[in-house]
């Protein structure tokens, strides 16, 4: 029998219950890939993390990323929740990190994710990339939305087409038209299995932007096949479209920076910071943060 200590921790959250939640168990490095599967089923969350020793001493752990369904290379709220918990226990045990800096070795081939942000601040950590997006891939209207019921002069066209595009983890992109159309999107499972199988992108991500509101930019990603048929706040799916902005920017140097709003639509508001970083027309560097708040606490069995 095995007994392992867990914490979840609501990220992206403005208040308690909301944001996206995220379980993080410590203590992982005797548990199997199925094991892990299988409590990640368990607690049937978004994601939940996996923390083990880092192969090296210098960085802070290693972390394994699992949906119900699937491992994931790469994802950003269990970057930002798990930096968030590890933080708060070195300020529990009288030994706060240096420079609140975590450095994660992950499965994604460029490996290691760095989260910045204390347990104290009130801004919360963030999760910063260099920029590493793939070539970005059109996708047809018409398959966007078979995905998501809506009808195709719902999408936003002007500024791009549907595309696939990532910053660690590959999603389709599509911009609507307004946020009524954003609130009526509805996952159609059959349809991902034709469209969008998990080997080509992890989700459909939607947005709109609309200058005038707080946040001017809202956003809903599913993700079916992978066991989230809607994700409340989606730190990878965020940090990949602030790169996308900052690239469909003309202006060849700047720091964009937005607020985006998530999860209003299935009661789990989020909020998240989202910044770009652009310099002779190349996307150099992205970072995703927000507010976490923890929840729970407690131990597991495994027999």
């Amino acid at each position: 029998m095995t007994l392992l200590r867990f914490n979840t921790v609501d990220v992206f959250a403005e208040q308690q219950f909301g944001g996206n939640p995220l379980a993080v168990v410590h203590g992982a490095d005797g548990l199997t890939t199925e094991q892990m599967q299988g409590l990640a089923s368990e607690f049937n969350l978004s994601e939940t993390t996996f923390v083990q020793r880092p192969q090296d001493p210098a960085n802070a752990a290693r972390v394994r990323i699992f949906t119900p369904r699937a491992e994931l290379p790469f994802a950003g709220h269990p970057n930002v929740g798990t930096a968030y918990v590890l933080a708060t226990e070195a300020e529990r045990r009288g030994r706060p990190l240096a420079n609140d800096r975590l450095i994660f070795e992950e499965r994604a081939a460029w490996s290691r994710s760095t989260c910045c942000g204390t347990a104290r601040g009130s801004k919360g950590p963030r999760s910063r990339r260099r920029n590493r997006s793939a070539s970005a891939r059109a996708s047809r209207p018409a398959s966007v939305s078979a995905l998501c019921g809506l009808p195709t002069h719902s999408i936003e066209q002007s500024r791009h087409l549907p595309l696939i595009a990532s910053a660690g983890m590959p999603f389709v992109f599509a911009q609507l038209r307004d946020r009524a159309s954003l609130s009526a999107a509805a996952p159609n499972r059959d349809a991902f299995f034709q469209h969008l199988p998990p080997d080509l992108a992890s989700g459909l991500f939607l947005y709109v932007r609309e200058p005038q509101s707080d946040p001017p930019i809202q956003a809903r990603m599913f993700a079916p096949l992978l066991g989230v048929p809607e994700d409340p706040a989606t730190g990878a799916g965020n940090v990949a479209l602030i790169g996308l902005l900052a690239h469909l920017n003309s202006k060849p140097d700047l720091v964009l920076k937005a607020r985006i709003g998530q999860g209003v639509d299935m009661g789990r508001p989020s909020l998240l910071q989202a910044m770009a970083a652009k310099r002779n027309g190349v996307v150099t560097a992205t970072q995703v943060g927000g507010r976490c708040i923890p929840v729970m606490s407690g131990t597991l069995t495994l027999r």
